[in-house]
């Protein structure tokens, strides 16, 4: 079943916050939802790397970047990764890179940009703590819903109304 970002606000827009954030889509899937893991990282890729060669379960990696657009928190080979160990997809607050390979990847990327650098590899960063960005909060455990209209985050799953399509 697809789930759309609308109707679940429209369902219950008390138990949805609203990214206000004009992200772009650069996965081969437009629609994709799933439980989050946070990660807090400035200008290094090496945490959300090791996290996503691990067993996704559905997950969506959220990354806080800080919003900067010098460097790439993401690219191809890591979302091959993802795909490879059953993530559903990853939010990025900054860039990734290489963007033709990933839009042939059966996964959700959603990022603010492209740059070709990519970034350190230091193996820093806050795992599990919440983050916010486009006046929403994600706190690991929530419910992430992304389609190209935007990105909501709830608390609890989102249950269809009987009957729904």
């Amino acid at each position: 079943m697809k789930l759309h970002t609308s109707d679940i606000f429209d369902a219950d827009p008390d138990a949805s916050r609203i990214c206000a954030i004009d992200f772009r889509n650069y996965g081969g899937r437009r629609t994709f939802y799933g439980p989050c893991l946070t990660l807090k990282v400035t200008e290094d890729h090496r945490h959300a790397f090791s996290l996503l060669e691990a067993p996704g379960a559905g997950r969506i990696l959220v990354i806080d970047g800080g919003g900067p657009t010098r460097n790439a928190l993401l690219g191809a080979t890591m979302a091959s990764n993802a795909l490879r160990h059953g993530w559903a997809g990853a939010i990025v607050f900054g860039c990734i890179r290489d963007s033709d390979q990933l839009a042939d990847l059966d996964i959700g990327i959603k990022a603010l940009g492209t740059t070709v650098r990519k970034a350190s590899a230091r193996m820093e960063g806050l795992l599990n703590v919440p983050v916010a960005f486009g006046s929403a909060l994600f706190t690991p455990g929530d419910w992430v819903y992304a389609d190209s209209d935007g990105v909501i985050v709830r608390s609890a799953p989102f249950l269809p109304p009987c009957g729904t399509k």
